[in-house]
């Protein structure tokens, strides 16, 4: 049996970047993964190229935090997203801006933070070990014992990092919240986030239509970014950022042209009178989605009567949209609830009730 000062069950960024973290601050550590490498899940993330951080302010990050963004300050003060810049840049990895401040390395590739990640683990001398999937924690005389099939370890520290129960193919199986529950902590209700969304809207024609930067809004929550039509309602960025405050029933409002007006639209029509409304639009919007706006009106713009025009006013600033649903856990992004914050410090992450035994990430 090897006794460790900290142990870190789940390779994903939380665990291993509270793997650094521990190995610099002096401690033997040890990164238990039960896949045969680390991050399976950052490796997808941003269509593989992995979107890192975000370049903006704090209150820009609280605003994209469904629910207790509030919780974070107290971490975020002691390292934030430009200390997560700055590391990446000081172990040689280079990053990109893009749109909304999405922040790539400059490689396009999520395994250059993968393992940018790896390396620096190892540098600090902590020790990994993948496909070692862990059966039971248990804390005896102050001491953690952490069992796989045929082999055990023992720690003072234990934080548990293996993520929700979004996207189980990437080794996420909710784990973590039964190690809380072990514990005798809280574990909130679990439902799929960041999910592409069930519609009772056409799919048949707008399936395959990708429109850039629209504006999807439902209650207070306006979203404005990239939209996909798929062939069972909603994805892209703008959907799976509001699948997280809908679950069904709820009717979601589509501006395709967030940067005009109703007025500037209606003008723009005025100025394109003699044109079909379908070549008139056609200059604003996909070919697609114009000759279906279009459907039951005259063929020209100029011959739209003023119920027909505000009809069309309408579908371009908002196209109403009704959701039935979300994707259920095993094909979305992210788990939403997971072990309850009231029993959890913010400063340090770690359980008020159990003395040593920490949370982080996902699993949260």
């Amino acid at each position: 049996m090897t006794h460790f000062d900290t142990i870190i069950i789940g390779g994903g960024p939380a665990g291993m970047m509270a793997t650094i973290s521990s190995a610099f601050h002096g401690k033997k550590a040890l990164l238990l993964e039960k896949n045969r490498r680390l991050g399976k899940k950052l490796a997808g993330t941003g269509g593989g190229r992995c979107n890192v951080t975000n370049s903006g302010t704090l209150e820009d990050l609280m605003e994209g935090i469904p629910g207790n963004g509030r919780f974070l300050y107290s971490v975020f003060s002691q390292f934030d997203n430009h200390d997560i810049i700055a590391f990446f840049e000081e172990n040689g990895v280079k990053l990109k801006e893009e749109d909304h401040g999405r922040m790539f390395p400059t490689t396009d590739k999520s395994r250059t933070i993968i393992q940018a990640l790896e390396n620096k683990i190892l540098e600090l001398g902590a020790q990994i070990k993948t496909q070692f999937e862990v059966v039971s924690v248990k804390k005896k005389d102050q001491i953690f014992i952490v069992k796989s099939a045929d082999c055990e370890f023992t720690c003072d520290q234990l934080i548990v990092t293996t993520g929700g129960k979004a996207y189980p193919s990437t080794g996420s199986t909710g784990f973590g919240h039964d190690i809380a529950r072990h514990f005798k902590l809280k574990v909130t209700e679990i439902e799929a986030a960041e999910s592409p969304l069930l519609t009772d809207f056409p799919h048949k024609p707008l399936q395959g239509i990708s429109l850039d930067d629209v504006t999807l809004s439902y209650d207070k929550h306006v979203i404005t970014h990239d939209l996909l039509f798929t062939h069972f309602g909603l994805s892209g960025p703008a959907a799976l950022r509001i699948s997280s405050f809908v679950r069904g029933g709820e009717i979601l409002s589509l501006d395709v042209l967030p940067k005009m007006t109703r007025e500037d639209v209606s003008q723009y029509l005025t100025e394109n009178r003699d044109k079909s409304i379908k070549n008139g639009l056609k200059a604003l919007i996909p070919e697609r989605l114009a000759e279906f706006f279009s459907e039951e009106l005259p063929e020209k713009i100029k011959q739209m009567d003023p119920k027909q025009t505000e009809s069309l006013i309408n579908k371009l600033k908002a196209t109403q949209i009704p959701v039935t649903g979300k994707m259920n856990l095993t094909k979305s992004f992210v788990t939403k609830g997971g072990v309850d914050l009231k029993e959890i410090n913010p400063k340090t992450l770690e359980s008020k009730k159990v003395p040593g035994l920490h949370f982080a990430g996902e699993v949260l």
